[in-house]
């Protein structure tokens, strides 16, 4: 695979452009804030939501690392909440831990009643996977871009299921469900498949998955609701996906061209509560609200 970084001049060949799930958000969120924290690398405060978002997704990861299937075939409903509970830290976090613990409880037993404990488990746990994807300068309508571009791709896929011979990729979420998330959430799943799709080979091999099985579905797990969501993939969010990529490599366009800072979405009270750059954004500047 070619050089890649978010530092990415259009007029090079190498390094390609960067693109993440996390990226991405932040760009489609506020390009200027885009730029702050991944063309110029500036470091923000982790918040009390960034820390509980990772230590839940740590120990998330560590439990399916720990649980012993056959030490838990022979247990009630009561004894799973228990031991799967056990398998969580002492860290502040227990109400969702032990949402979790009932859950896994109920998804256990469901399995086993269906003969398919085999199936408990994910068959990947936290994977990081790469991949390239070639970009068409005409595939926005919207946005025509200078020339046809190959952009890489990373990300880490939480869980990856496997149903009826067929690969279901699961994200775990820290915070309350709400409806309105469902189009983000359908646009993050589907820049997973969008990275499993074109990941090589060798690379889905070197970590447990058959590049022959194909991706689906796709879900996610609030655990805070007690909310899980699975449905068939969506092609209208990985188009939605598609253009997206278009529209930031219109940004890095625009950038180097007009030697210029991208654009900022402003809204004060959301960006003054929400933003960390606030105090230094242009449209916050200009609109005299800093």
């Amino acid at each position: 695979m070619k050089e890649f970084t978010y530092d990415w001049d259009y007029m090079k060949d190498e390094p390609i452009l960067k693109i993440s799930k996390s990226s991405m958000g932040s760009f489609n969120w506020c390009p200027i804030k885009y730029q702050f924290s991944y063309i110029e690398g500036r470091k923000t405060d982790q918040t009390e939501a960034m820390l509980k978002g990772s230590t839940v997704h740590n120990s998330r990861e560590d439990w399916f690392n720990q649980v012993d299937i056959k030490k838990a075939e022979d247990m009630s409903e009561k004894e799973l909440k228990v031991y799967f509970m056990s398998l969580y830290p002492i860290d502040g976090h227990s109400d969702i831990y032990s949402v979790m613990a009932s859950n896994s409880a109920s998804l256990f037993l469901n399995a086993k009643s269906e003969n398919k404990l085999d199936n408990f488990l994910p068959v990947v746990n936290e994977v990081m996977l790469d991949a390239e994807i070639h970009i068409p300068r005409n595939l926005n309508p919207k946005v025509e871009l200078h020339q046809d571009y190959t952009v890489h791709l990373q990300g880490i896929i939480d869980r990856m299921y496997i149903e009826s011979n067929q690969y279901i990729p699961m994200e775990l979420k820290t915070g309350i469900w709400k409806d309105y998330k469902t189009t983000n959430m359908r646009k993050e799943m589907a820049f997973y498949k969008m990275l499993y799709d074109n990941c090589p080979n060798d690379i889905l091999i070197e970590n447990n998955l058959d590049p022959n099985i194909d991706i689906t579905h796709w879900g996610w797990y609030y655990p805070e609701s007690n909310y899980t969501y699975v449905e068939p993939v969506k092609k209208s969010s990985t188009n939605a996906v598609l253009r997206a990529i278009t529209n930031l490599l219109k940004a890095y366009e625009d950038r180097i061209d007009g030697n210029k800072n991208f654009p900022a979405k402003f809204y004060a009270k959301t960006c003054s509560q929400y933003c960390d750059f606030y105090s230094i954004c242009p449209a916050a500047l200009d609109d005299g609200w800093v």
